[in-house]
């Protein structure tokens, strides 16, 4: 079988996404490739939107928050003969072509914009394949309605009704969850994780991480967290991409053996196996990947817009605080992490939140 899976650099999670998919589908055999939907517009398109989306997380956070909200009010924006969907749809020829010479079986959608281009595509000529679209939050993205593919994979059963909309019913509708990497279904023991990393075994361990890009106010909320750690806490803080972040926390806390700094990590899991409590944004990966290792979490809102779905998805499970400002959230997380109690019934509500294995799930339906 020969898969190809359409993703998009606008951040990471649609091709962590992606990955996760590739993963399992290379583990059974089958040739599989993820290809970045928005170059079949142009390679300068592609770039574009990727840099201004990575800049406007980090710096702009609001403007994204405003255009995910206009998004949602005025559908009109993504529909045929829009300007967007001009856009879009000005890719749909060469992705046809793409597909067509390239003999795929499957073509999976891990981005909203990847399911628009293919959706156009094949209303002008059908070809012999199977489509589906892997939504990587917890909520439908504005425009998914204007889509039209096979089979559409959501994070959970209780989302059907959010959905289905326009021609997507529920019986189109696979409660998959999110795909994350096989790595996350394994674990290694909390104790011998915090020794590998430098950790004190004894001491209550805070992960930070605000997506791939290292967005979201991490460095003011450190600065009232290490007022406030006790002596048998420490906190680790994964930059990302963000080196100018990185710089400056190493210049500042270098000298304090209990605040940890790294840059991009790989290995995101084995920090996650070390951790007692995790502060993150909740980007839709993220947050998934936290709750297969039923990770208590404390979420900084830092982008809004899909992200305030995927932090109620949790919080009302109560795998999950949104304490508030900055120095809450610093607050939060030291009473946290002195509170095993509360850590342990936390994890215990994220049992089930990710049923079996997503991207195996995807797998067998596709077939």
């Amino acid at each position: 079988m020969k898969v190809l899976i359409l993703s998009a650099n606008t951040g990471q999670g649609h091709n962590s996404c992606a990955a996760a998919i590739k993963e399992v589908y290379e583990k059974h055999g089958d040739e599989c490739e993820i290809y970045d939907v928005l170059t079949v517009i142009s390679k300068g398109t592609s770039d574009f939107v990727s840099g201004w989306h990575t800049r406007i997380y980090r710096h702009f956070p609001g403007a994204f928050r405003w255009g995910y909200r206009y998004s949602e009010n005025h559908p009109s924006v993504f529909r045929e003969k829009s300007v967007v969907n001009k856009i879009l749809a000005s890719g749909a020829e060469k992705l046809f072509v793409y597909i067509a010479r390239g003999r795929y079986d499957i073509v999976i959608c891990t981005h909203v914009f990847a399911a628009l281009i293919l959706t156009v595509a094949l209303k002008k000529v059908k070809l012999p394949v199977r489509t589906c679209y892997v939504s990587t939050d917890y909520t439908c993205s504005p425009s998914t309605e204007e889509s039209d593919l096979e089979l559409y994979f959501i994070p959970d059963e209780s989302l059907k009704d959010d959905f289905a909309v326009g021609n997507i019913t529920k019986d189109r509708m696979i409660a998959s969850g999110i795909p994350v990497r096989q790595e996350f279904f394994s674990s290694k023991s909390k104790e011998e994780a915090k020794k590998r990393l430098g950790i004190n075994p004894k001491s209550s361990h805070l992960l930070i991480m605000c997506g791939s890009m290292g967005c979201g106010p991490i460095e003011t909320i450190t600065n009232y967290l290490i007022k406030d750690l006790k002596p048998d806490q420490e906190v680790s803080i994964i930059c990302g991409t963000n080196e100018d972040l990185k710089k400056r926390l190493i210049k500042k806390h270098r000298n304090n053996p209990k605040v940890h700094v790294y840059g991009y990590v790989e290995n995101t899991a084995f920090f996650m196996d070390s951790a007692d409590l995790y502060l993150t944004k909740p980007g839709g990966i993220s947050v998934t990947e936290a709750a297969v290792k039923k990770l208590p979490m404390v979420f900084v809102d830092a982008v809004a817009g899909c992200e305030e779905y995927n932090c109620n998805f949790f919080v009302n499970k109560g795998g999950a605080l949104l304490p508030g400002s900055e120095k809450e959230t610093a607050e939060a997380c030291v009473f946290l992490l002195s509170d095993k109690k509360k850590l342990t019934e936390m994890s215990k509500a994220l049992e089930g939140a990710v049923k079996g294995n997503p991207a195996e799930s995807i797998y067998s339906a596709m077939l």
